[in-house]
């Protein structure tokens, strides 16, 4: 899970695993694996550091994870 936080200042904890793009702006829009969009204060660079750095961890206890498994699309 990475820290990230919405325009409103509210830090919001999301699983790095379901990160698949990052269209970068004033703001960030991260494209979640489940169709989610969230639109952060964190620049593209940051929060690909900060998801390389949960891969790392997680990578070094040799379990494999899915990260879809249990997650279903939020509807509006």
């Amino acid at each position: 899970m990475i820290k990230l936080h919405k325009l409103n200042g509210i830090e919001i904890v999301v699983n790095a695993e379901l990160v698949e793009t990052l269209e970068s702006g004033p703001e960030t829009v991260v494209h979640l694996a489940t169709g989610n969009k969230l639109t952060v204060t964190e620049k593209a660079d940051e929060i690909i550091a900060k998801v390389v750095e949960y891969r790392k961890a997680v990578n070094s206890t040799g379990k494999a994870v899915n990260p879809i498994s249990g997650y279903e699309r939020q509807r509006s």
